[in-house]
């Protein structure tokens, strides 16, 4: 069965508003009862992805559940304050614990991804058990891998639709300040502070976060002002050495190389934001981060206005997400990738013009 909240209320029929109504009872019915649950979302988690589980966590907590937080991989240190952020058990580090986790749940929520192999190996074990499964994904295109699925393409974020989720519940009285620190996290960074996918639902559910005590100040300080000196000086040699603007495309790429990783000691997380700074410049519409890992090159791309990098991540490079925001792989080389991406760029310059 599958559920679809989203914006477009007029267009739903009786029947489907029925039929959502019957989805979310039968969500409430499963949560009246203290249950084993796991709650997982994709590799590499992001604010929004971590932030959705731990909210989630903390609200699920207070119903008398045991449950557990799995990601495929580490989350970046910057959310290390965060609460309960230890208690995340990481398949990378400890696959049998893992497995065990999955087998024993009997609901499991997937967070911030829309199909299983956006989870890895951990997709793996989890696609056979038969444990009741709840997607709640703000990307394009969700697998119909879970029972319920909660997809609003046009929210800010995960978080968002988690706030949505507690609301559809009627459970808005365990929505309290912790909870919310996590949510407001992640909207926070899915957002870039609010300058992306936003909406005036949005900020009146922002609104009601600060009401129940969140911090935004305080939020917003953790986040953003908690580099460490090799994070400045990484940034600085990826805009002075790394970037190149090609004006006649309206596009600009910094890349990163394997010895880039060596010489500043990267680490997850500790290149978060950077392809965000080539769209400050004014004749920039799409930006592309293009960076050497130990066995793939990762592209990210990021776009202003009406431009969507997801064609092109999807089409292109193996990989999906937004129209403003998506990602993808190579195989190739790094020098190959690159070339590969910039001879694309004939066949949309058209659509990159600025007027």
């Amino acid at each position: 069965m599958i559920f679809w909240l989203n914006s477009y209320f007029l267009a739903i029929s009786r029947s489907d508003v029925s039929e959502m109504m019957n989805d979310i009872n039968d969500l409430k019915e499963l949560l009246n009862y203290p249950k084993d649950i796991v709650i997982t979302t994709h590799r590499n988690p992001d604010g929004d992805a971590i932030g959705s589980s731990l909210g989630l966590y903390h609200f699920l907590k207070q119903l008398g559940h045991s449950i557990h937080i799995i990601t495929p991989s580490e989350y970046p240190d910057v959310f290390s304050w965060m609460p309960e952020i230890e208690k995340i058990v990481i398949y990378d580090i400890d696959p049998e614990y893992s497995q065990e986790l999955v087998e024993k749940a009997g609901l499991i929520f997937f967070l911030d991804f829309n199909g299983l192999d956006r989870i890895d190996k951990l997709g793996e074990l989890i696609e056979p058990v038969k444990a009741t499964k709840v997607m709640i994904d703000h990307h394009l295109y969700p697998d119909s891998c879970a029972d319920y699925i909660l997809s609003d393409t046009t929210a800010s974020s995960t978080c968002e639709l988690v706030v949505d989720f507690i609301k559809s519940l009627e459970m808005t009285r365990y929505l309290n300040d912790v909870v919310g620190d996590c949510l407001f996290t992640g909207i926070l960074t899915d957002t870039g502070s609010f300058k992306y996918s936003t909406s005036a639902k949005l900020y009146r559910t922002v609104a009601e976060l600060v009401e129940l005590g969140v911090d935004d100040y305080r939020l917003q300080d953790l986040i953003f002002n908690s580099m460490k000196e090799k994070h400045l000086r990484l940034l600085g040699h990826c805009l002075n050495n790394r970037m190149e603007i090609l004006e006649e495309y309206s596009t600009g790429i910094i890349t990163l190389t394997k010895d880039d990783y060596a010489d500043f000691d990267i680490q997850r997380g500790d290149t978060e934001g950077i392809v965000n700074f080539l769209l400050k410049v004014k004749k920039v519409k799409m930006a592309a981060f293009i960076t050497e890992q130990p066995t793939i090159v990762k592209i990210s791309l990021r776009s202003k206005g009406d431009f969507s990098v997801q064609e092109i991540a999807k089409k292109h490079f193996r990989g999906g997400g937004h129209k403003n925001a998506s990602g993808g792989f190579s195989f190739q080389s790094l020098e190959s990738t690159v070339n590969r991406f910039k001879k694309l760029l004939p066949r949309y310059k058209e659509q990159l013009s600025i007027q």
